[in-house]
């Protein structure tokens, strides 16, 4: 490293539901980082830049998950301020933190999805296509990450129930199906190795994805090499889709049948000891030192050729 390399500033910590889960990211991030590189760990308290920061000497790593971390807020706010960040930009943050516009995003490229209602307490709309057929719903906010607020609930007089004692936000409903979730990371438009996902009780909500032991994993895949193919492809064309940048983690469903179906994306995922992204990457060769760089990567170069061409955004 030499004087005109950037400093990576880590954000962690923030205001919501995943306090915890980021705090952990971040430093793992950091201490890695900081072995090759002149770096700072930062905590937030608040829905706030740092002060003192300077978009000519830093780069921003930002290590923030849920609101003010995925949404696309914090992405706007560096913007604004001049920073080069890593991650994606804020429209594709604020597109992938919505579940049902990156479902749709997905299905417009040819990815199948589940079909789903969206509302709240006060009314859904598509409940009546979700109903039928189905015995048992799957329940999540639309703009939560970490499967925060996710339940499941069975039978249709108490899904009206539920419905009817939903909190705050918007909330979708799906059917529940049958099979096991699997997870597909993606290093600058590439998509990584496929990790299969096998919580006790068959559900993989909060508690399951940050308790140890509370899930088993299997990388690489035991899945024929046609549907890893097509579970690759389908990764990347997502990916491209919601316009992500340098990483992200794209998330399906395989039902006993056999049927893959694309759930969500997420554009900061977790990097903590349990995460999925690392595991992913471990497929494909990265350790996690050279799997951070590979994130970090991209934005440095963006910061070089802004340093060489200052009208760069």
């Amino acid at each position: 490293m030499n004087s005109a390399d950037p400093e990576f500033v880590v954000l962690s910590g923030g205001c919501s539901r995943e306090r915890e889960v980021s705090l952990v990211s971040g430093r793992s991030v950091y201490d890695q980082l900081a072995v090759h590189h002149s770096s700072r760990l930062l905590v937030l308290d608040a829905e706030a830049l740092p002060h003192g920061l300077d978009p000519g000497l830093q780069i921003i790593v930002p290590m923030l998950h849920g609101q003010f971390g995925e949404d696309g807020q914090l992405q706007g706010l560096l913007e604004s301020e001049g920073f080069v960040y890593v991650g994606s930009d804020a429209r594709s943050s604020a597109l992938c933190m919505d579940k049902v516009a990156s479902k749709g995003t997905a299905a417009k490229v040819g990815v199948p999805v589940l079909p789903e209602a969206t509302g709240n307490a006060n009314g859904m709309q598509g409940l009546d296509a979700v109903l039928l057929g189905h015995t048992e719903w799957v329940v999540k906010p639309v703009r939560e990450g970490s499967s925060v607020g996710l339940f499941t609930i069975s039978g249709k007089e108490a899904l009206l129930d539920g419905i009817g004692r939903l909190g705050e936000g918007d909330w979708m409903v799906e059917p529940r199906l049958h099979g096991h979730d699997l997870t597909v990371g993606v290093l600058a438009g590439k998509a990584q190795g496929i990790v299969e996902i096998f919580p006790e009780g068959g559900v993989y909500d909060y508690a399951h994805k940050y308790q140890p032991g509370s899930t088993r994993y299997r990388f690489p895949a035991e899945i024929p090499d046609a549907l890893t193919q097509r579970l690759r492809d389908w990764a990347e064309a997502i990916f491209a889709a919601c316009g992500c940048r340098d990483f992200a983690r794209v998330d399906f469903f395989l039902d006993s049948s056999g049927n893959p179906y694309f759930l969500e994306i997420n554009t900061l995922p977790g990097m903590t000891p349990t995460s999925l992204l690392p595991k992913s990457a471990q497929v494909c060769g990265y350790a996690f030192e050279t799997l951070v760089e590979a994130m970090v990567s991209p934005a440095a170069a963006r910061w070089k050729s802004r340093q060489i061409h200052p009208q760069m955004p």
